[in-house]
């Protein structure tokens, strides 16, 4: 897989090839990607949402009129789901959305994200990120040079202390580390720009090296 590595300025850009980059034939690991980036999803759900049923409402239990001879329909209690201030019928109580996603099938997934993402053109790789003073302005040149527009996840093994100062005031710059990446991020990004450092570790992880 050939990618456009770019320099810490963003200046200029050369291509290399990634030979050890994951490649995968047809349709392969895309169920695999939709259930790991749902299963994501899922677990950032807090499912505490609630409401009181006719039992739980207060209120009196007293029936409000007569059974016959009103010209209504008869009525046993207030806190039913008809009246106003009543219970929910079928509403929601509280549950964990929490979905559990195996080993291999979150490296299948990772490698299929790597894949579309690089094919598609929205994997950038920069030599290493460089900045001399944590001022917003000199990695926002960088980051400009290679993706003008839409959001941008820059990742890396580690960052410096002025990189994370610099980036963190840019709305649509996020930062994530190597070793934490995962299909969720690479495809809710516009583009991905990435240190070779991090970059090799990020493949690694997809073919089962360390998570």
């Amino acid at each position: 897989m050939k990618l456009k590595v770019y320099t810490p300025d963003g200046a200029t850009s050369t291509e290399k090839d990634f030979n050890h980059f994951p490649v995968l034939e047809d349709s392969k690991g895309v169920e695999a990607l939709r259930q790991v980036v749902l299963a994501y999803q899922a677990n950032k759900r807090q499912g505490n949402a609630s409401t009181k049923t006719r039992a739980e409402v207060a209120g009196t239990g007293k029936k409000p009129f007569r059974q016959k001879g009103t010209g209504m329909a008869r009525q046993g209690t207030k806190r039913g789901p008809q009246h106003y201030g009543g219970g929910v019928a079928f509403g929601p109580k509280p549950r964990d959305y929490t979905q559990k996603i195996n080993k291999k099938m979150r490296q299948l997934a990772l490698q299929r994200a790597l894949f579309d993402r690089a094919s598609e053109g929205e994997i950038d790789v920069i030599e290493k990120w460089e900045v001399a003073e944590p001022k917003t302005r000199l990695i926002n040149d960088v980051i400009g040079k290679i993706a003008p527009k839409g959001k941008v996840l820059i990742v890396d093994d580690n960052f410096e202390d002025n990189t994370t100062l610099a980036a963190r005031n840019i709305e649509r710059v996020s930062i994530t580390a190597s070793d934490s990446l995962n299909s969720w991020d690479l495809v809710r990004f516009d583009r991905i720009i990435v240190t070779e450092n991090g970059l090799n570790t990020v493949i690694s992880r997809s073919k089962g090296g360390s998570e």
